[in-house]
């Protein structure tokens, strides 16, 4: 289990910084193989089909158009896709680029990670940390673990001393990745359940005392995985209310998962007595926030991350310095921030109106 430290918001670095550190580190420098001067970097995303991973991708092309470096997009198919993401490492280490920009599919892709860093390349992870964290140069992602115990407060606090019937809506079931392990079992410890075993999901017990609010009994209705995804998301619920008609609390691993959730519940007609929450902070999501939709999301900044990791690659390159993380932490921490329209005592929050405006996939 990583250490963590309490989540703080950070600016955006100027994309300005990271075009005069190029120009610095790169004047006459080759490029990825093909005789230019610009400076080679990948950027290969888990997928898509998710406006968060969009959102880092227009970041990465914006930045990389002031930086003069040469970008190259890759993407799974679908969160989890381990295949599409190791070809498109081994196209970067034939290109010779310069380095890599990657939010892993878990640990199938360790290997070719460390193809690519002896052949010379950065690499460096955005969004999701990786086994070990020292496989990677740097990672910068939202500390996940914040984020969940943030959603799992606010739960907690708006149960009110009742009973809590939990659906705990994953990313995976066949594979282990920290994103995962964070954002569920950070929730858990939010809404005062013990976990005792942080190397995967489900060790919680299946029923007991939580302490979070008023603190009351609960019960665990199951663990389903989404993908991510919004039909996935919607099976998954489904899946659970047949088994357990009573699910008053639904934690989600993000929005689209989310929504798919909402879509059951509002089939079954519990949308209204069902407290819903989730992690990302997209402009959608923030939306579903503000219609009630989604009771709180925790916001993260995927745009901060890809600038971030653009800026980091150039500085490697120049220098070999890699940018310090997080103090506690094994990864830098972009920050996140809880978006509510009802604020609950412990938990620092902003509405879903100061939320847009700093929202990604507009």
């Amino acid at each position: 289990m990583l250490n963590r430290s309490t989540s703080r918001t950070m600016r955006l670095s100027a994309a300005g910084s990271i075009a005069a550190i190029a120009a610095l580190a790169f004047t006459g420098c080759s490029g990825s193989g093909s005789g230019s001067d610009k400076v080679g970097v990948a950027l290969i995303v888990k997928t898509t089909t998710n406006p968060y991973f969009v959102a880092m991708e227009d970041a990465a092309k914006a930045d990389a158009a002031k930086a003069g470096v040469n970008l190259t997009l890759a993407a799974g198919k679908q969160d989890g896709d381990v295949g599409t993401q190791v070809q498109a490492i081994e196209a970067s280490i034939a290109r010779g680029d310069k380095g890599i920009l990657i939010t892993p599919n878990g640990p199938g892709v360790q290997n070719e990670i460390d193809k690519a860093r002896k052949a010379g390349l950065f690499v460096i992870a955005l969004d999701t940390v990786p086994t070990p964290p020292s496989s990677v140069d740097i990672t910068f992602a939202t500390d996940n673990f914040t984020a969940g115990e943030d959603i799992g407060k606010w739960a907690a606090a708006q149960l009110d001393g009742k009973s809590a019937d939990i659906a705990m809506l994953d990313l995976f079931n066949t594979q282990v990745v920290s994103v995962d392990l964070n954002r569920d079992q950070g929730f858990l410890k939010g809404m005062g359940i013990t976990v005792p075993d942080s190397k995967k999901n489900g060790s919680e017990a299946k029923s007991g005392n939580y302490t979070g609010g008023k603190g009351g009994s609960y019960t665990i209705a199951g663990h389903q995985p989404t993908n991510g995804d919004a039909a996935d998301g919607r099976t998954a619920m489904e899946t659970i209310l047949a088994k357990d008609p009573n699910v008053n609390v639904v934690y989600t691993i993000n929005e689209p998962a989310a929504y798919g959730a909402y879509q059951a519940l509002k089939a079954a007609g519990k949308d209204k007595s069902t407290i819903l929450v989730s992690i990302d902070g997209g402009c959608t999501g923030v939306g579903q926030v503000k219609s009630g939709i989604i009771g709180a999301t925790s916001q993260q900044y995927p745009s901060k991350m890809a600038a971030l990791g653009m800026e980091a690659i150039v500085k490697l390159a120049k220098t070999g310095a890699k940018p310090k993380t997080s103090a506690g932490l094994d990864f830098y921490n972009t920050g996140s921030r809880l978006v509510t329209q009802t604020p609950v005592s412990g938990v620092t929050s902003i509405t879903p109106d100061q939320a847009t405006k700093i929202c990604w996939g507009k």
